[in-house]
């Protein structure tokens, strides 16, 4: 789940990340009145879950209070990369002298987190590792002992910062690691951290993603998510605690296990078709629960044929084929649908869906070759 841009400095300051003065704006007018508040000078920035925002016209400098309110209204109206912008953080202006990038994250290969840091700061990251990748470092933690001082000295000597600034750099340091792990999240990012003419360091921007697995511990995050970047179908699966994301093929997906469903959508790719989602339903799944997923695979206009994987461990096969069922008596597609149940009670399953004319198949390659076929009929 990603956060805003406010939402994640406001996490950040509560943990001593030094950030600058503002306030989020819903109207033009409201923006108006925090840049009085501000001192008339104030940055303009539009709050999407996308990255690009400067280069769209979503970041601006106003000022003063009146200029800040015209601002506003031209970036309220605006939509970056097909999301509406409906609030605006308007912030204190800073005089930057430097600008430093420090992110926290996940390194898969190595199983442990990493800081990264660069003192090409203020622009994507991702750039600077494709071009320059020797500006930037890494320092892996060990997750049982956490970030150690010595670390983020080290980051700030490669970093060639001041030595007045290492204090207030390793405290800045040992905050963002403490937000990463207290909200388990999976990025914690700030780009521009900034040194100022005043000779302050200051978080410019944040980001933050967190793990929806762990959304269960933090409620009060979890009110923070913003739907506008979610599709209407991953929404919905969400209400039902279904694992789901669209895709751009044809083929509807609905399998019991996540290692099973990529295993499913590769074969589908492997005899020619395209799979238009991923869907784990999870095991234990209830009728309802299926006849649920099934209607949001459904709803996908690209879907010309929908591909059943089911292996009935602890999902029963005939609590699978009742949840089919149901959902076909509601949703009545029109579109061909192809079964693989095994396991669990399958032979139950199977009985009851072929006495629905549904297309049937003993083993994964056979389903998938029937699928990618019954697609292309379409």
């Amino acid at each position: 789940m990603k956060l805003h841009e406010y939402q994640s400095k406001q996490i950040f300051a509560r943990y001593g990340i030094p950030i600058p003065r503002g306030r989020i704006a819903e109207t033009a007018a409201a923006a108006r009145q925090i840049a009085e508040e501000l001192g008339g000078r104030a940055v303009i920035k539009a709050q999407v879950l996308v990255g690009g925002r400067g280069k769209a016209g979503g970041v601006r400098l106003a000022r003063d209070a009146q200029e800040a309110e015209q601002l506003a209204t031209q970036i309220l109206s605006m939509e970056i990369k097909g999301l509406p912008v409906r609030k605006v953080l308007v912030d204190e202006a800073a005089s930057i002298e430097q600008e430093i990038y420090l992110g926290i994250t996940n390194d898969r290969a190595a199983r442990k987190p990493v800081i990264m840091a660069s003192a090409a700061g203020g622009v994507e990251i991702e750039e600077v590792a494709r071009q320059t990748p020797e500006k930037i470092i890494k320092v892996h933690v060990d997750p049982l002992l956490g970030l150690r001082e010595y670390q983020a000295r080290d980051i700030a000597v490669f970093l060639d910062l001041p030595r007045e600034y290492w204090r207030s750099f390793i405290a800045i340091t040992q905050g963002l690691w403490r937000a990463y792990v207290e909200n388990d999240a999976t990025l914690a990012e700030i780009n521009p951290l900034v040194i100022t003419r005043d000779q302050r360091l200051l978080a410019l921007d944040g980001k933050m993603i967190i793990d929806d697995n762990a959304l269960f511990r933090h409620p009060d995050l979890a009110e923070m998510r913003d739907v506008d970047e979610d599709a209407p179908a991953e929404v919905e699966a969400r209400k039902y605690g279904l694992s789901y994301i669209k895709l751009d093929g044809s083929i509807g997906c609905m399998v019991n296990g996540a290692g099973l469903a990529m295993a499913t959508m590769d074969i589908i790719k492997y005899f020619g078709g395209e799979p238009a989602n991923f869907l784990d339903v999870g095991g234990g799944a209830s009728a309802e629960k299926v006849a649920a997923a099934l209607r949001i695979i459904l709803s996908d206009p690209n879907v010309k044929a929908v591909l059943f994987n089911i292996f009935g461990g602890i999902t029963r096969g005939d609590v699978v084929a009742r949840g089919i069922l149901t959902a076909l008596e509601e949703v009545k597609p029109r579109v061909p649908m192809v079964i693989r149940l095994v396991g669990t009670n399958a032979e139950e399953g199977r009985q009851m869906l072929a006495q629905a004319n549904m297309i049937t198949a003993e083993t994964l390659a056979e389903a998938a070759q029937k699928a990618v076929a019954a697609a292309k009929a379409m």
